[in-house]
């Protein structure tokens, strides 16, 4: 048994290192927790425990380089149950305080006479790395609050599934993230806080470390940092007869949450109570994790999907009987790359056990048969050109190698047109293609002579005269644009928006200086290194890609450096808030960029700082109507928001 408790031991340790440290996974979470409880498990069969047991250790070692800093109190880790009676039975006769275990990174944050001087991340729980300068362009952390005294709290760096899917499409396809805590890992961690200004980052509060007013509840310490302009996880309180029905409510709202959660967690409210119960080497005595017994269902592999995507990585889809998981049918998985299907030991024809990931995202948990027979292509699909395996971020992926690959240019131009790039409306995927079969484009500059084919269009089936003219019409509006949505929109290979605009603000706006940059030049640019730098030197040293530059670029009317351009005083530096339907602006995403290019800003909560909360319904009933008429926070419609501006 001591060589079996060596293997696991070795083999978590190494998904400890990957996901702590290097932002990535090499197992799923459904894998780990089932090799970790097969460890515990031995452990307290044999009485052997390892000194560098995952066990008994807490994260993993920090290195990186950003600077190192020891926590005031090690940070532990929870115990877990996928049991309600030990829930139950753990509350006894205490009231208890439960909340959504978010799926992020837990960072602390330290606040001195009113102001944010410092946000460590766990690390390995008794040293955390300084990523002050990231948190302070996270979207909702209040960088000043009202409370003098030194506070100190605990929360949870998190992005949303939205902007995952929208940041994840932007980078190169050997920097792609698995899911969004890897992502948000990553992201933090940056060197350059430029890189994760533009990620989205949020923080929810879950508790108070350290301050000078004598709290008796928990719950009482979160309506405090509530007041202070904090955001704090969902929490409701329970008490032993009610605290089963209270899980069912929470496991309800999952799929509707924008952020991951990975279960439950539940604390004594009592803060006296939950202080004298101490804690072990590694679990603290008053909180205890609850996850969901995961849905697995047993199924049969009918065939794996390979899809090429515009960088050309050819991405697995499994595909399989279907099964009914978490209330839905499903019978598509993906498998992300070539190691996880080697992982797996897939075969056409295995039984395989499926289930959905923070209860959302369907995987393949586990395979019975084992085959491993499964071909990797390697051919492309679509193009019928060599694929070929390739290194990225979480192991082993298969390229298309083919430059002229039909999968390629498709979701080339899907790309160009899209929301962050040249923002061209009623281009969907499937016009796309039905243009390029009937030859009217062939690469994004036939985008802007359209017009020559307006009769065949309109003849078209599922078009018509309305649904050309809003077509050109929105390509004629995307030519109002910005040098880095332009750049963007490219496609260059690891150059995702917010690598286009630092780009962009190096070099002054100035499009030809970028075109001609040497590599020492971009290598200067903080968080630019050779790949990139060769990446772009690559791409404009292309005769194709100048000549199509050179047929578009000079139809575009730019406009950059909006917020120094365009500042309105009359909301420059204003806070606002965004809820309900929107009815001018198309969604409120466009209605943020709005405010920022006018020179304001937009929270996602109210707070005391907030100036304004837009809301076509000022008569809602919803909680942050609630919050800012508490607050005497004026409640603007759409339209005095635009007289607004006018002023």
């Amino acid at each position: 048994m001591i060589e079996e408790i060596k293997k696991l031991v070795n083999k978590l340790n190494q998904a400890r290192k990957a996901y702590y440290q290097e932002s990535y996974e090499i197992m799923s979470d459904f894998e780990y927790d089932k090799l970790y409880d097969q460890l515990e498990k031995l452990e307290k069969e044999t009485g052997i425990v390892l000194s560098n047991s995952p066990t008994r250790q807490v994260g993993y070692i920090v290195l990186s380089e950003l600077k190192k800093v020891k926590h005031d109190k090690k940070m532990l880790s929870l115990d877990k149950t996928k049991e309600i009676s030990k829930i139950e039975d753990f509350l006894d006769q205490q009231q208890g305080l439960l909340s959504f275990k978010m799926d992020g990174l837990t960072i602390v944050l330290t606040y001195e006479d009113g102001s944010l001087v410092s946000a460590v991340t766990r690390g390995n729980g008794e040293i955390g790395e300084d990523i002050t300068h990231n948190c302070k362009v996270f979207k909702n952390i209040p960088l000043k609050i009202p409370f003098k005294e030194e506070l100190i709290i605990r929360g949870e760096a998190l992005i949303s599934f939205e902007d995952f899917e929208n940041i994840n499409e932007n980078l190169d396809i050997t920097e792609k993230y698995k899911n969004p805590r890897n992502l948000c890992s990553g992201t933090v961690r940056q060197l350059n806080n430029e890189i994760t200004k533009d990620r989205n980052v949020s923080f929810l509060a879950f508790s108070l470390v350290k301050c000078n007013k004598n709290f008796k509840l928990k719950s009482e310490q979160l309506k405090f940092l509530s007041s202070l302009g904090f955001e704090t996880v969902e929490y409701t309180l329970v008490e032993r007869n009610n605290v089963s029905k209270a899980i069912l409510d929470f496991e309800h709202k999952v799929e509707k949450n924008k952020f991951a959660t990975d279960g439950l967690v539940i604390t004594f409210d009592n803060i006296e109570y939950s202080n004298s119960l101490g804690e072990t080497s590694k679990f603290p005595k008053d909180s205890i994790a609850f996850k969901w017994a995961d849905d697995l269902a047993t199924t049969t592999l009918l065939d794996v999907e390979w899809n090429t995507s515009r960088t050309g990585l050819i991405n697995p889809v499994a595909i399989f009987e279907p099964v009914e998981l978490e209330g839905t049918t499903v019978n598509r998985a993906s498998l992300h790359n070539i190691s996880i299907i080697k992982n797996l030991k897939l075969g056409i024809g295995d039984t395989i056990k499926v289930y959905k990931a923070n209860m959302i995202i369907p995987q393949i948990a586990e395979n019975e048969t084992n085959s491993d027979t499964l071909e990797i292509p390697t051919k492309c699909n679509a193009c019928g050109g060599d694929a070929k395996p390739i290194q990225i971020r979480d192991g082993l992926a298969l390229k298309c190698t083919n430059p002229k690959c039909i999968a390629k240019t498709i979701n080339g131009i899907v790309h160009y047109v899209s929301r962050d790039a040249m923002n061209i409306t009623d281009f969907s995927k499937a016009t796309i293609e039905k243009f390029i079969n009937n030859n009217f484009i062939k690469d994004f500059t036939d985008i802007y002579t359209l017009e020559q084919y307006k009769d065949d269009i309109i003849n078209m089936q599922g078009f018509g005269e309305k649904s050309y003219t809003n077509l050109i019409n929105s390509i004629e509006n995307s030519k109002n644009t910005t040098l880095a949505n332009f750049i963007y929109s490219l496609g260059i290979e690891h150059i995702g928006l917010s690598n286009a605009k630092i780009l962009c603000k190096h070099f002054d706006y100035n499009f030809d200086k970028i075109k001609s940059a040497s590599l020492e030049e971009l290598i200067e640019i903080d968080g630019f290194g050779e790949i990139m730098a060769n990446s772009i030197i690559n791409y404009f040293s292309n005769e194709e890609n100048i000549k199509c530059i050179n047929k578009v670029f000079p139809l575009l009317k730019l406009n950059d450096n909006p917020n120094i351009n365009n500042s309105n005083m009359s909301i420059k530096d204003k806070t606002f808030v965004i809820t309900g339907d929107l009815k001018t602006f198309k969604n409120r995403k466009e209605l943020q960029q709005k405010i920022e290019d006018l020179g304001g800003k937009v929270t996602s909560s109210v707070s005391n700082k907030t100036d304004y909360l837009i809301n076509n319904d000022k008569n809602s009933t919803s909680s942050k109507n609630k919050k800012a008429k508490e607050l005497n926070i004026p409640i603007i419609d759409e339209y005095e928001f635009l007289n607004l501006i006018q002023e």
